[in-house]
């Protein structure tokens, strides 16, 4: 099972790179939960959380096209048979790089929570 977890981290990091939505979201639980402190300063109202996927596609989407550029490097993964930890650098044209670590929880092959930390 954790190599079936880490698959499906590989395809979020491609679905991600390539801005496809719909491929993102694919991976992901209709219920599924999001964390991260960027949607806490950017969308203070939610306190970073967000549920369901239209809120997922709401965010990701305003991410695609406010940074065209925005693409993740993947620098290690490990995954169990309940969720897997990513870490990678965030990148956009004309800023710092940015170190990012995401963990993924993962039931039945879906997505059903992630939580980012950067530092």
């Amino acid at each position: 099972m954790s190599q079936h977890n880490e698959t499906i981290a590989f395809k979020w990091f491609e679905a991600f790179n390539q801005h496809n939505l719909e491929n993102l979201l694919s991976l992901y639980d209709d219920h599924a939960e999001h964390f991260s402190p960027k949607l806490k300063i950017r969308k203070p109202e939610t306190e970073g959380l967000i549920k369901g996927k239209n809120e997922l596609r709401i965010w990701w989407q305003d991410a695609f096209d406010r940074l065209p550029t925005l693409h993740y490097k993947v620098t290690s993964l490990t995954a169990n048979n309940d969720r897997v930890f990513m870490e990678y650098i965030r990148q956009v044209e004309n800023e710092e790089d940015m170190l990012v670590a995401e963990v993924l929880e993962i039931k039945d092959g879906k997505i059903i929570f992630s939580r980012v930390y950067h530092g």
